[in-house]
């Protein structure tokens, strides 16, 4: 039985039979009808001088079913309860019990005395209910995923499996009659199969190593089956066994050395998990570790020879190298030293602190030097600068002139000592030595802080005049008394008599330390306890009288505050309410006088418990009063600062908990607001009571009490309701209680799942019931002054509703109800109707359900009807004229007409069933799409290299023509092999022949300094840029180069681009300054969208990424819902027009079971349409099976073959094209689901081809001549041979499915709405630092231009921010994710990124009925986004602004993020082509340039084409 299926389990009463008589002898005086008990069915009554006694196993209430079951030495006893619930209890063979497992059947309904095993299949048990008969199976061991678990659970069923590693029932296990194939709960946790590994740490260095794995647990003899060791990675090495049955040993080879894994950075070991493999699969598994020694000692260069010594390993410290080693005989004095105490060492010593900027000799002591005194030593303080240190003796070194800054108040500086040859190199220092530097400016605010650090040992000394800190100096003219002390606040201001309130002094000059304020604190004349700081908090003592007086310190010389400090006495005078009930709840007031004094307020509750959710004022108390045990009458304490109790005859009582015995109606509609009727006793102690619909309630709903006995909640609007649904359960919360039955509490240690609630009450939800006149008509026509008398008729239901339930009303006049029945309501209008409106709705109401039946038309006087009368008349003579000139016309027109209208009639049938289907979709879609949007996966993102790769060089120059080419998939068993994408600027090592290298890193690495020169660079990008054959793909494939080569420095990069802005600016404000930026025509603009990119990437994934995700997930889920063309690509459910399949082609759902052994899943439901051709079911298939794997890894369509299983002898490969394609009108239709008749449930597999299938490439590469699937494509020819109607039709019809555009959108809006608030809003935790720095940079250009025009700024930003990244972005998703972008998907981001680009514009959408549809169909939001973009920018205005040094932080941030993912030297080498083609303009440039002509900067450049001119070409051509 699943015990996790849900619910719990609901017990009685299980007796064992005593095992002999009981020797009490009773006397039993029988009543006559009692003699005939059992005389109906046998030959004499039943009757029993000594009664059979048992003592009970199990107890629990509300039993009523029992099946009993007896396996593997255990009883099973599977118990029905009252509630709908299945108890499941093992019992050992002396009736104990061991472990119980529960489940819900049927909520709220008794399971019927009739439970039995199926006589087929005994692992299978059957019950049944009032309304159901259930099939359970009697356990669920799949839900255990190890052994531990299977056998801990302590179920008789279940055991484990050991040669398929799972948990099982014993049948279910393959072999389960062979020995230690199968262990069962009785056999123990400790029988679990496991493995011992020997040796289980190896050295590195060690040759040919094997592991000795030792056997445990229950495993089958291992001899003659194939095993091996798995390492991971599908590395496996041979094992053989060796030993015998009883115990087992194997031996294997350790994975090859080449194999071994990379050890983390930070550690001298890597800990490699071994798994045994028995017939392909691994069964059994253990951890040995593989360790080096000289990562030990590089590891900790600060304490190597200490860690070398002292590590775990077999490791050897050699002091002729200074290195850890593995084996003593790689070194020849490696044995003299053999414990850590040997090493040499620093001897750490305490050092006085050093002022900041002063010149200190610092002594440091050695033990256990060996070196001698010429050997060469730095002194290094944990920064870049080291100093000389000089040898004082054989034991002693110092570190002279050592010179160090901080600006902070205090910093601590590591002392060591480096060897001056070999930097890496350090004399141990176990034990870190440190010198503290302080700084006397920082962290002193006032007089008594700051002489106050004499106790630090920090010389400093206050100087009043500029009431600065500064460093002590020999002159004595600086005073070393401070100011009067000064306060400036205390709080609070008032406390209790008895002390103990926390008093805080607030102010300057409190003290230097906390003994010249000990006792220098008085308020009056009471003395406090201090402790300070910058400020004083001090505990009041002990007062005997109500006064009030100032605050003064005395340190040296007195300050007083301005503020009194007030003892006072609080009163507490009573408590309301007096009672309550046990549950806790109850919300109280204390009443009495000035009970907000003091800094702590406890209010106990019978000296223990706490009152909670404490408020207080002057004069009340409100707090919570918590649960109790008993009912009695409690002491309730109120405790100022954990004094004494301020109230002596305050008391509470606890009293018997509500209780609710039935509620009534038991039903509702899915509207709710009908009056459930709580009945019960108790309820005058409950102050606020609301219900709760579990699963399917919308909300919490608030109760009243009426009486003792009675409480009325209005039920709660449901949702997710579906015809013959279950009765909900319904909660209630008694003062903020759940209430609960006081039923015995259970074993919570033991059973854990029976302490979750368990609803007593339950609610079944119907729908709202349906109401219309006698005719169903709309208008109801009234005469005023009449009586009137409504008959409403209602649909029949199941909701048994009262008179008293319904409302009807006229307008605002209530109508009388006077005959309610199953489907009729007569009610009446006593009162006059006549108002100044001539029309009134008619609103029948039923709790929150509210629905208008007609409009009641009042009409007028008597006047009003011959008026009427007269021109009804006229018409009606206007009428007879006009029809008989009509009925004079030819008979041909009279037959044209008919026709017409026939055409007319057929159309608006058409659209009116469309537009019904349409609106229909629009409000299903929501519901149905969120439901089925699997976000289980996780987000696809690429990593940062590929999205900077992808995004920099979306087209891919010639440069780099193979930079998207992936690798081919090797497919095997194991499916979706990692695969990554490469790139030239990703390779990890410039590949460049040897004999090349040396001329070639010298260029490159000269043309990088000239690179990095502000003035070389500029006019390098100028010199090219006017170029007239310099194109501006050649532009912008410069602009990512420079942006690989300085990745990273990022503030350098930042510094030129802004330079070159600048330069930009400068020639576009002469022309039209507003279409600067508009388009990447120059290399600084394609610079700032790689930078924009740099600096949105993080923003990008974490707040952006989700919304952005979800969004194509649910437009390829639209897409999807209908049918697809798949040569043509058109779809039923699209966003852009030319997409839309223009015909009404039904298409049917289908749910296929499929299989297939790949993406980590075996078998699927899969939901298709019958008009999808087999490649589109193997799309839908393969994206259930691979939802959690990238796309790159999925298999392609192509490479998998689909079988349907028609029978169970009969199975087909289903293809698009075979000898069964129909062929119309000359081309073949590609077959479908329906085309083979595929039943819904019909189950297929889908395997990995042995062979591609070649006979059909790309569907939508198909000729149209030859292949069609829903359409045929249009024919002018065959349109002429069509009559004139169906010509029309062909014409006009297609129009109406536009509708559906406006359903997909819809269905899309909240989706679109969510990922644009996401790239439109600010987040508090991490501000759009770049943007600002940027727009601010914007803004300072325009006004440095005089540049004042708002529109003008608008445009720059939106330029640079949303049309140059943003756009970007949302049309190209497979930057960003690892997804599939079809043509479909990216004609709909088209439409989005459209609207996206209106909504930043200022121009106005001058739309008409001509305007495309793709920018109709978002017009009505466009306003409301260009606010959101406004306020965006407004936002991004009103922040902090930026200094030089923050920006530069956050860049260099984000470049050492990201360093060394990039190949710099091919960046270089790609970027000095272009130097080289150019090479006689740039000289020239750099000629006619001052500054570069001045630094020569053209000589250098001469010097790289020397270096790299004879080599390049014939070095590449060699590569």
């Amino acid at each position: 039985m699943d015990g996790h299926e849900s619910g719990q389990f609901l017990q009685e009463e299980v007796a064992e039979e005593a095992e002999g008589p009981i020797d009490v002898r009773v006397s039993l005086q029988l009543q006559p009808e009692q003699l005939d008990c059992g005389a109906a069915h046998l030959q004499h009554p039943l009757a029993i001088v000594n009664p059979v006694t048992a003592t009970p196993v199990f107890t629990y209430s509300g039993l009523t079913a029992v099946a009993v079951a007896s396996v593997n030495n255990y009883t099973v006893v599977f118990l029905g309860t009252a509630s709908g619930g299945l108890l499941k209890i093992n019992l050992d063979s002396t009736m104990k019990v061991i472990s119980r497992r529960s489940i819900s059947v049927a909520y709220g309904e008794p399971v019927h005395p009739i439970m039995q095993f199926d006589p087929s299949d005994s692992t299978y048990l059957y019950l049944m209910t009032s309304y159901q008969m259930t099939r359970v199976k009697v356990a669920a061991c799949n839900q255990y995923s190890t052994c531990t678990e299977c056998l801990a659970a302590a179920d008789a069923y279940c055991g484990w499996c050991t040669m398929e590693t799972r948990c099982s029932l014993q049948h279910e296990c393959t072999n389960f009659t062979g020995a230690n194939f199968w262990a069962s709960t009785s056999e123990g946790v400790q029988q679990c199969p496991s493995m011992t590994i020997l040796e289980p740490e190896i050295n590195i260095d060690k040759e040919n190593p094997a592991l000795i794995i030792q056997i445990n647990g229950t495993i089958p003899n291992l001899n003659g089956t194939n095993i091996s060791c798995d390492y991971g990675n599908n590395i496996h090495t041979v094992a053989r066994v060796a030993g015998d049955y009883v115990n087992q040993f194997i031996y294997c080879s350790l994975l090859p050395r080449e194999k071994y894994p990379t050890f983390p950075d930070d550690q001298d070991h890597v800990v490699v998990e071994t798994a045994l493999r028995v017939n392909s699969k691994n069964i059994i598994r253990a951890n040995f570790t593989i360790y080096d020694c000289k990562r030990t000692g590089n590891i900790y260069p600060k304490r190597a020879c200490t860690s070398c010594l002292s590590t775990r390993w077999k490791c050897h410290w050699c002091p002729s190298t200074y290195a850890c080693v593995s084996n003593h005989s790689q070194c020849d004095d490696a044995l003299r030293m053999k414990k850590k105490i040997d090493c040499p060492r620093i001897v750490p010593a305490s050092l006085d602190p050093m002022p900041t900027g002063v010149s200190r000799d610092i002594t440091i002591s050695l033990a256990n030097a060996t070196f001698s005194k010429e050997t060469a030593l730095e002194c290094h303080f944990g920064t870049d600068r080291t100093f000389e240190a000089r040898w004082l003796n054989s034991s002693a070194v110092e570190c002279v002139h050592v010179l160090l800054h901080t600006s902070e108040k205090s910093h601590l500086f590591p002392v060591n000592l480096q060897l001056k040859d070999r930097p890496d190199r350090f004399i141990d220092s176990p034990e870190m030595m440190t010198v503290e530097v302080y700084n006397c400016v920082t962290g002193s605010a006032d007089c008594s802080q700051c002489l106050g650090r004499e106790d630090l040992g920090h010389r400093c000394v206050w100087s009043e005049s500029s009431s600065s800190c500064r460093l002590h100096s020999e002159h004595p003219q600086i005073s070393d008394v401070c100011p009067a002390p000064e306060i400036k606040k205390i709080e609070p201001l008032r406390g209790p008599l008895e002390g103990g309130t926390l008093l805080t002094i607030r102010g300057r000059n409190l003290g230097r330390r906390f003994s010249d304020v000990l006792g220098a604190v008085r308020s009056g004349t009471t003395a406090n306890l201090p402790f300070p700081l910058h400020r004083i908090v001090c505990q009041t003592g002990e007062a005997q009288e109500v006064f009030s007086d100032v605050v003064t310190v005395n340190v040296s010389r007195e300050g007083k505050s301005r503020e009194r400090y007030s003892y006072v006495l609080p009163v507490v005078q009573s408590i309301a309410p007096l009672n309550g009930p046990k549950a806790g709840g109850t919300r109280v007031t204390i009443r009495g006088s000035r009970l907000d004094v003091g800094s702590e307020l406890r209010v106990l509750v019978n000296t223990s418990k706490q009152c909670t959710d404490l408020s207080r004022n002057d004069s009340t108390i409100t707090c919570t009063m918590p649960s109790a045990e008993l009912t009695t009458a409690v002491r309730v304490c109120v405790q100022f600062e954990n004094k004494s109790c301020a109230s002596y005859n305050i008391t509470f009582k606890y009293e018997k908990n509500p209780i609710i015995s039935d509620i009534n109606p038991k039903k509702s509609q899915i509207s709710g607001g009908r009056i459930i009727i709580l009945e019960g006793r108790g309820f005058e102690l409950v102050q606020n009571v609301s219900m709760v619909v579990r699963g399917i309630g919308r909300e919490q709903t608030s109760c009243k009490v009426h009486t003792d006995t009675v409480i009325t909640c209005p039920s709660p609007a449901a949702s997710n309701i579906t015809a013959g649904s279950k009765p909900a359960p319904v909660d209630f919360y008694l003062n903020g209680r759940l209430y609960a039955d006081d039923r015995p509490a259970l074993d919570e240690e033991m059973y854990p799942e029976e302490a979750l609630h368990i609803s007593k009450f339950s609610l079944e939800y119907y729908a709202d019931p349906q109401f219309f006149t006698a005719k169903k008509e709309k208008w109801i026509k009234h005469h005023p002054g009449e009586p009137l008398t409504l008959v409403i008729h209602k649909e029949p239901d199941s909701l048994g509703l009262e008179s008293n339930e319904y409302q009807v009303k006229i307008g605002l006049i209530s109508c009388e109800i006077q005959i309610v029945s199953d489907k009729v309501i007569h009610c009446s209008v006593n009162e006059s109707l006549s108002t100044s409106e001539r029309q009134l709705p008619v609103t029948i109401q039923v709790g929150k359900f509210n629905y208008t039946i007609a409009m009641l038309h009042l009409g007028g006087g008597e006047t009003a009807i011959i008026v009427s009368i007269v021109i009804c008349s006229i018409l009606l003579v206007l009428s007879v004229v006009a029809l008989f000139v009509f009925c004079t016309k030819s008979r041909r027109a009279e037959r044209y007409w008919q026709k017409t209208l026939l055409q007319m009639e057929e159309m608006e049938s058409q659209i009116r069933e469309e537009i019904r289907k349409g609106f229909a979709e629009l409000q299903t879609d929501m519901t149905d799409l969120t439901k089925e949007l699997n976000r289980s996966q996780g987000i696809p993102f690429l990593e940062y290299k590929h999205f900077v790769t992808r995004t920099f060089f979306p087209k891919c120059s010639s440069l780099y023509e193979e930079c998207y080419i992936l690798p081919s998939q090797q497919l095997s068993s194991q499916v979706g092999s990692q695969v990554q994408e490469t790139h030239p600027l990703l390779v990890g090592e410039w590949k460049i022949p040897e004999n090349c290298r040396p001329n070639m890193e010298e260029g490159i690495s000269l043309f990088s300094t000239l690179l990095n020169n502000k003035h070389f660079l500029i006019v390098f990008v100028h010199a090219l840029e006017q170029q007239k054959d310099f194109a501006v793909r050649d532009r912008c494939n410069l602009a990512s180069l420079l942006t690989i080569a300085l990745h990273g420095k990022l503030e350098y990069y930042t510094s030129i681009m802004k330079d070159l802005l600048v330069d930009l600016i400068d020639a576009s404000a002469s022309k039209n300054p507003k279409l600067m930026l508009r388009r990447t025509e120059s290399v600084v603009e394609k610079m700032l969208t790689n930078w924009m990119s740099i600096c949105m990437y993080s923003y990008l994934r974490e707040t952006v990424g989700e919304p952005f995700f979800l969004l194509i997930c649910a437009i390829k889920q639209q897409i999807n819902k209908g049918s697809i063309d798949a040569i043509t690509g058109k779809a039923r459910y699209t966003l852009n027009e030319e997409w839309l399949l223009r015909e009404n082609i039904e298409a049917k759902p289908r749910n296929l079971n499929v299989s297939f052994q790949g993406c980590g899943m075996d078998s699927l439901s899969v939901r298709a349409m019958d008009t999808d051709t087999l490649s589109q079911v193997k799309e839908k298939i393969l994206e259930a099976f691979c939802k959690n794997v990238p796309y790159s890894q999925w298999p392609r369509v192509e490479d998998v073959d689909l079988e349907w299983f028609a029978t169970s002898t009969d199975s087909y490969i289903l293809r698009d094209l075979d000898d069964t394609s129909v062929v119309e009108d000359g081309r073949k239709k590609l077959n479908t689901l329906a085309h083979y008749k595929i039943p819904e449930g019909a189950s297929l597999a889908m395997s990995l081809s042995d062979k591609k299938d070649t006979t059909l490439s790309r569907v939508k590469d198909l000729d149209t001549e030859k292949y069609f699937h829903l359409v045929l494509p249009t024919d002018e020819s065959v349109e002429h041979k069509k009559s004139h109607r169906q010509s029309h039709r062909k014409k006009v019809l297609p129009e109406i499915y536009l509708t559906r555009l406006l359903s997909t959108k819809g269905t899309l809006q909240k989706f679109l709405d969510d990922l644009f608030k996401a790239i439109l809003s600010i987040r508090d935790d991490k501000p759009p630092v770049a943007v600002k720095y940027f727009f601010d940079f914007l803004e300072e250009q325009a006004e440095k231009r005089g540049i004042t025009d708002p529109d003008t700024m608008h445009i720059w930003k939106t330029n640079s921010l949303p049309l140059r990244f943003w756009v970007n972005i949302l049309k190209n998703p497979q930057f960003v994710f690892d997804i599939d972008k079809t043509d479909h998907i990216d004609a709909c981001l088209s439409v989005i990124a459209q609207a996206f680009i209106d909504a930043c514009s200022l121009s106005d959408l001058q739309l008409g009925k001509d305007s495309p549809t793709n920018k109709l169909l978002y017009a009505k939001e466009i306003p409301e986004y260009r606010k959101i973009v406004q306020r965006y920018y407004k936002q991004i205005h009103d922040m902090p602004p930026l200094s030089e040094q923050e920006m530069n932080a956050h860049l260099a941030e984000e470049s050492r993020k990201y360093r060394n993912e990039f190949n710099t030297n091919v960046a270089m080498a790609e970027i000095y082509k272009y130097a080289k083609r150019y090479r006689s303009q740039i000289v020239a440039a750099l000629d006619a340039n001052p500054t570069t002509k001045r630094t020569q900067l053209q000589h250098k450049f001469e010097q790289v084409i020397a270096l790299m001119e004879d080599n390049i070409y014939e070095c590449c051509s060699e590569a």
